[in-house]
């Protein structure tokens, strides 16, 4: 038996980032890392596939479009969903004498993007790729300035400690505005004119002189070769033959050869089969050394033995402290999963524990309806997370599917003292012995051109929301054009008043201009009940959901008049019923399909005909006694429809 390696002391000093103030090794003096980071459709994507042409990272007759979106679904919906790695070779075209930078090196230099998603639902996604990079390019269209998610970038970007490149993107286009781009960028954040770049990732105008930006703006890594290794988990994939796969940023030492290497978080043990960087496909390489980012093979066959924010380290030999990590993934919306087939249930399973390879955001555990039978409860990043988690378990795994109507997390404290969270409403105890319900409140802010203020109010007051700020970001020549201001609303609002079909009537109302980004504020005391559904007088826990009293009837009767359109007619009368604490307060009756037993009868008397009546009735209430209604999956995402067309 091999000797217990020496742990990592309690006592320890943790570093609050993997930067610090030690100075690059000569390799890693011509390593830049850095990601980029912008407002979902400015261009993100495709000023990757530039980057990548301009340094020949990727031969051209393998060139395509969005190269760095692999998923079907990102090419699709154009929008990054999962972040990505890759490592350029970059030569700098010789300087003049004049202009050469006082920290410039020979080069070539190795310059490792990491990509990231624009949606505000994969936030986290964003922060995981930041805390491996030391610069990051800021990208803005010049046709629509900055957004939102701009500004939410930026604050993490802060956070983080990295060097931001400002980039005016799409300058070809003819309603681009660079001149009032630039203006905000230095005016609402901060910037200096003459550190604003303009490129066009379409037609590749600027692109050289934005990577030499990078080299001469991102300060190289640091860390000391000659330490303990120590390397960050910043993603994972799955490989039927190497296992986990972690993609990391080595902050200290060296990684080669078939060492032993552990753990620190899980003191999990194993043996690297491969070390490698992104081309953007796994290129194996003999080593991995401070500063670069690249994976480790690491034959796990379990994902949950390495996660994400983990720090790696030699098992004879490690570390004394592990490397921060990153904030754990906290889902925001809830849905339950089942499948339409009872007997796919182990299919199911099986797809979960795969895509759980891939998205180590998503979240699930075993639940079961009475309704629906065997299932998962999951827990999602937002509603696009879930709507692509569902696209991608029905196209990859050939699954037929039921999701409930998502739900947030409520904090319940019972009359007895106890506080938990429930994030079904099945689980919400009787109100007898509730003492306080508690929701989670959001702030958002909304970006959107001044003539659009008052829907923007009226949407989010009608969904309880407060408002706290109006602010206008235009100034100066722009600000004495009204048609061309646009202004930042800031509300808090409920979290369950925006998966109400909030940000699609916030876009349709503002016709697309509208610009949204939030983030969970705390809790709130509430007056919540739980509206309950019955279908053929049985209770339905997968329709159930919790709302505000105040609007509890008029939702109520909304959905039961949702739910008679959708579930489909049987060979009985089917009541449909809304109930709070046992009392019904609307109903609905999903109409019998008529049968004419009396056709054969062309005559004769009149008792033959009510005969068959008579039987014809008494088979219908016992086919309703002992009859299941099957109930479609349009049926349970009504409850997401509530209040859609109408202020709630």
């Amino acid at each position: 038996m091999e000797p217990t390696p020496p742990q990592p002391s309690a006592t320890s000093p943790i570093p609050t980032s993997p930067r610090d103030a030690r100075s690059p090794s000569a390799h890693a003096a011509t390593i830049r890392n850095f990601s980029i980071i912008a407002h979902i459709d400015h261009g993100k994507s495709t000023l990757s596939d530039r980057l990548l042409e301009a340094t020949g990272t990727v031969d051209p007759r393998k060139m395509s479009e969005q190269l760095l979106d692999s998923m079907d679904l990102e090419r699709e919906k154009g929008i990054t969903i999962k972040a990505r790695a890759v490592r350029m070779a970059y030569q700098p075209p010789p300087a003049q004498p004049s202009s050469q930078p006082t920290n410039a090196t020979p080069g070539p230099y190795q310059l490792n993007l990491i990509d990231t998603p624009g949606h505000v639902d994969f936030a986290y996604e964003v922060s995981r790729s930041l805390a491996a990079c030391e610069g990051a390019l800021l990208v803005v269209d010049a046709s629509s300035g900055i957004q939102a998610q701009t500004l939410a970038n930026v604050y993490m970007a802060l956070e983080q400690d990295l060097t931001i490149i400002p980039v005016i993107n799409k300058i070809d286009l003819p309603t681009a505005m660079p001149d009032q781009v630039a203006r905000e960028l230095v005016e609402i954040i901060g910037f200096s004119e003459d550190e604003i770049l303009r490129v066009s990732a379409k037609t590749g105008a600027g692109i050289p002189q934005l990577l030499q930006a990078i080299v001469d703006r991102v300060p190289p890594p640091t860390g000391d070769p000659t330490a303990p290794p120590r390397a960050l988990i910043f993603d994972e994939a799955y490989d039927v033959f190497k296992g986990v796969i972690a993609y990391v940023r080595v902050v200290d030492g060296i990684f080669h050869g078939p060492a032993p290497l552990q753990l620190m978080a899980s003191r999990r043990r194993f043996e690297p089969m491969e070390f490698g960087s992104f081309s953007p496909q796994l290129e194996p390489r003999p080593r991995l050394t401070a500063g670069e980012v690249g994976y480790i093979a690491t034959g796990l066959k379990d994902v949950g033995d390495a996660r994400v924010g983990d720090t790696i380290t030699d098992w004879r030999a490690p570390a004394q402290a592990p490397l921060a990590g990153y904030q754990e993934a906290k889902p925001m919306v809830f849905a339950g999963l089942y499948p339409a087939q009872s007997a796919d249930y182990p299919l199911l399973s099986d797809a979960l524990d795969k895509l759980r390879l891939s998205d180590s955001s998503v979240q699930y555990q075993k639940e079961s309806s009475a309704a629906l039978g065997f299932g998962y409860r999951m827990g999602f990043l937002g509603l696009l997370h879930m709507e692509i988690v569902q696209e991608r378990l029905e196209r990859e795994y050939d699954l037929s599917l039921i999701f409930t109507a998502p739900s947030v997390e409520y904090e319940v404290e019972t009359t007895d003292g106890v506080t938990t969270l429930i994030d079904n409403p099945a689980a919400l105890p009787d109100p007898t012995r509730i003492r306080e319900v508690r929701e989670p409140w959001l702030h958002i802010s909304v970006i959107a051109p001044n003539r659009y203020v008052g829907a923007i109010m009226e949407i989010v007051t009608g969904r309880r929301g407060k408002f706290e700020k109006m602010e206008y970001i235009e100034r100066g020549e722009v600000a004495a054009d009204s048609d061309r201001l646009r202004v930042l609303l800031e509300y808090a609002i409920p979290l369950a008043e925006i998966l109400s079909d909030f940000y699609d009537e916030l876009k349709s109302r503002t016709q697309g201009y509208a610009s949204l980004d939030y983030h969970i504020t705390g809790y709130r005391p509430a007056k919540l009940v739980k509206l309950e559904i019955m279908v053929n007088s049985e209770p339905v826990d997968a329709l159930s959901a919790i709302v505000h009293a105040d609007n509890a009837q008029p939702l109520g009767r909304e959905l039961v008049v949702k739910l008679r359109s959708r579930i489909p007619r049987q060979l009985f009368d089917v009541p449909v019923q809304a109930a709070i604490g046992g009392k019904i307060i609307a109903r609905e009756t999903v109409k019998a399909q008529r049968k004419n037993v009396l056709s054969k009868c062309y005559g004769g008397d009149v008792s033959r005909k009510r005969k068959l009546l008579s039987k014809q009735a008494a088979g219908k209430k016992r086919m309703k006694r002992v009859g299941n209604v099957d109930i479609p999956q349009e049926a349970f995402m009504a409850v997401l429809e509530l209040g859609s067309g109408s202020n709630n």
